[in-house]
């Protein structure tokens, strides 16, 4: 069976790939209602903070489309309210409100003209997600220097076109790209609690041919000690101006193991994951989630009903920790406040 889009519009409807059946089913939700994107995008059926910059996208423009001026008042205040119910679905990934602001300025010349600020801000949309596909090629382009050929290289979490809705995605493109250079191995972190690179990762690898082992995230020291790990790739939710960078939880971990065995620790993410608004990691949201997911996976279940739980989705990872971040602009390095703000692009430049 061939792999739907990530996400797409299609006949004034989002659809979208639903990420919790994977690997085993492959299903497609049929969003017709802003509060059917933002329940996928809450429960996780779309993550990774390009796909969420996409999903923002596409929820704005189909609150546009399905504007009633009867029940939601004024056109601009209707997609006031949107945009922020949509950002704040999660909190962490920047992409996620930055791209559902972009598209709903798309309107503004329009005033109270639906039926055109509508068309306007799918136009606008779609313009997003063409060049979140340019950039990231660009981006793996870039990376894929970085790895010599035979490299093994460990990855935590997600960062392919799941995560990225663009390419070979972020991290993982950037593999993709040292594979097709010079063939590079893989060791997966399961990425604990739900378990994006037991479920995610190693699918995305399978259908493109590149070896991999799956490991549990405890073992990652192990084989960093063993000397089997030359590199350490992820991607990023948010990166602050001073590049702090704030991804799934576990990455600050590999980052202070790759330090302890001087591994270089690098990571992918276009500019728009870059929040220049945000001085440093410190200033970051750190998501919440609920208990259940730790307590168990799916039907499963390996603690108390009521075990206390602390469920923190994302940490941060110190600039000092981190040897280079690439973008679809080049490879940056510290000192990062200068080299990513040299990069720093004004929002017409995006959906140019």
């Amino acid at each position: 069976m061939a792999v739907p889009p990530v996400i797409e519009w299609r006949d004034g409807a989002v659809r979208i790939l639903d990420q919790r059946r994977l690997p085993d089913a492959i299903e497609v939700l049929h969003c017709t209602e802003v509060a059917q994107v933002m329940e996928a995008i809450r429960t996780l059926a779309i993550r990774g903070a390009p796909a969420l910059g996409v999903a923002g996208a596409y929820g704005v423009a189909l609150g546009a489309h399905r504007y009633n001026a009867e029940s939601d008042g004024p056109f601009a205040d209707h997609l006031d309210r949107v945009v922020e119910d949509i950002a704040g679905t999660r909190p962490t990934a920047v992409n996620l409100g930055w791209a559902a602001r972009i598209v709903r300025a798309a309107a503004e010349p329009h005033g109270e003209d639906a039926e055109a600020g509508a068309a306007a801000v799918l136009e606008r949309a779609q313009a997003l997600v063409a060049d979140n596909d340019r950039r990231h090629d660009q981006l793996a382009a870039h990376g894929a220097g970085l790895l010599a050929p035979g490299a093994q290289v460990l990855h935590h979490c997600n960062t392919g076109p799941l995560a990225t809705g663009a390419g070979f995605g972020s991290a993982l493109g950037v593999i993709q790209a040292a594979h097709r250079q010079g063939k590079v191995s893989v060791w997966v972190n399961e990425t604990r609690p739900l378990l994006q690179g037991a479920r995610l990762t190693t699918w995305e690898l399978d259908q493109w041919g590149i070896p991999y082992t799956l490991i549990t995230d405890s073992m990652a020291g192990h084989f960093m000690q063993r000397g089997v790990v030359d590199a350490v790739v992820v991607g990023a939710d948010r990166i602050a101006a001073n590049g702090d960078v704030a991804n799934k939880i576990g990455t600050y971990t590999m980052a202070q193991l790759a330090r302890a065995h001087g591994l270089p620790f690098i990571v992918a993410a276009p500019m728009s994951t870059i929040d220049f608004e945000t001085a440093t990691g410190d200033d970051i949201p750190i998501e919440e989630r609920g208990a259940g997911e730790v307590r168990g996976h799916g039907a499963a279940r390996w603690a108390p009903g009521d075990a206390p739980v602390a469920n923190p989705a994302f940490d941060v990872t110190p600039n000092a920790l981190v040897s280079a971040i690439v973008t679809e602009r080049g490879v940056a390095r510290a000192p990062y406040t200068t080299t990513l703000a040299a990069w720093h692009e004004p929002v017409e430049a995006v959906v140019a």
